[in-house]
C-alpha cells in the first residue's frame, strides 16, 4: 500500500506539471503513456497484497465489530467497504484478463504489441479500483493498531495482588 502511495504521489505531481488549467495534457501521447506506465506500477506493487486481501479485510471486520465504540473511527465502516467492493471487481476483472490473456494469438507473448496493449487494458481498467486501496488500504493498518490498543473483554482485568504479611521466620532469625 505504501509503494501505491508513492506510486500516486509521483503521478500527482507528474500530472500537475504536465497539465493545463483545465486538466488537459499538453502532449497526449507522453501523458498517455506516463498514466499507463502508473496503471502496471500500481498493479504491480497491488500484486503482493492480492492473495491476502480477503483476509485483511475478514480480519478488520472482526475486529471493528468487537471494537468498544470508543476505539472507532466513523469513516472506517465505509472504507471497508470501498477497499471490498474494488476486491470484487478487481478479481472480476483478473478473471476477464486471464480470458482475454488466453485467447491472444500464440505469438502474443510479453513485449509483443498483441500481449502488451491487451494488458494495458486490463491495468487501466483496474486502475481506479487499485487506487481505492491505495487511498483507504491504510484503513486496515489503523483497525488493527486500535483493536491492540483496546481492552479485550477475554482479558483478565488486573487486581492488585494481596497485601503478605511479612515472614515471621525470617525476622525471628535474627
Amino acid at each position: 500500500m505504501s509503494d501505491s502511495k508513492k506510486i500516486l504521489d509521483a503521478w500527482d505531481a507528474y500530472s500537475d506539471e504536465h497539465t493545463d488549467l483545465d486538466g488537459w495534457p499538453y502532449d497526449d501521447h507522453a501523458y498517455g503513456r506516463r498514466a499507463s506506465q502508473r496503471d502496471a506500477d500500481t498493479a504491480e506493487a497491488f500484486e503482493p497484497l492480492r492473495y491476502g486481501a480477503r483476509h485483511l479485510l475478514a480480519t478488520a471486520e472482526t475486529q471493528l465489530a468487537h471494537l468498544p465504540e470508543t476505539y472507532v473511527q466513523s469513516r472506517w465502516v465505509y472504507q471497508v467497504g470501498v477497499l471490498r467492493d474494488a476486491l470484487d471487481r478487481l478479481d472480476e476483472l483478473h478473471e476477464q484478463w486471464l480470458v482475454t490473456r488466453d485467447a491472444l494469438p500464440a505469438t502474443a507473448k510479453p513485449g509483443t504489441p498483441d500481449f502488451d496493449d491487451a494488458l494495458a487494458a486490463h491495468h487501466a481498467e483496474s486502475w481506479s479500483y487499485l487506487d481505492d486501496w491505495a487511498t483507504h488500504g491504510k484503513a486496515l493498518r489503523e483497525i488493527n493498531t486500535a483493536a491492540r490498543k483496546a481492552p479485550s473483554p477475554l482479558a483478565p482485568t488486573s487486581t492488585p495482588a494481596p497485601a503478605t504479611a511479612p515472614d515471621r521466620r525470617a525476622a525471628a532469625r535474627k
